[in-house]
């Protein structure tokens, strides 16, 4: 376990990040604990971890921080399970306002006529 200080961090974060890939940064403020940095490689096959590395997508997905195929790569599933776990929890994958709504289900009707019908 590595300790920097809240100026360090500040200074030179790319340095905090490169030793959190491999080992616990711990950030302290004032001289106390304050935050700890884990490098998500160190997350990769911790089964008690799994739901932590869910959570943390859902979560990036839900801000718009990250897509949908970025967000299931996180969390280590396919991009269907993503879309699964995101509509059971009743998080919108598209947000379009209504005139972009429209457009596109026109869009898609005109998909699903039949080639004979244009």
């Amino acid at each position: 376990m590595q300790t920097i200080s809240v100026r360090q961090l500040k200074s030179n974060p790319s340095t905090a990040l490169r030793d959190a890939r491999t080992d616990l940064v711990v950030v302290m403020n004032r001289d106390k604990p304050d935050a700890i940095m884990i490098g998500f490689e160190q997350l990769q096959g911790l089964a008690d971890m799994t739901h932590v590395r869910q959570a943390i997508a859902v979560s990036l997905f839900k801000d718009r921080l990250m897509s949908v195929a970025a967000a299931a790569k996180l969390a280590g599933e396919s991009t269907a399970d993503m879309l699964t776990r995101l509509a059971q929890l009743g998080i919108a994958v598209a947000d379009y306002d209504a005139a972009t709504l429209a457009t596109e289900v026109d869009t898609a009707a005109q998909w699903l006529v039949p080639a004979a019908t244009h």
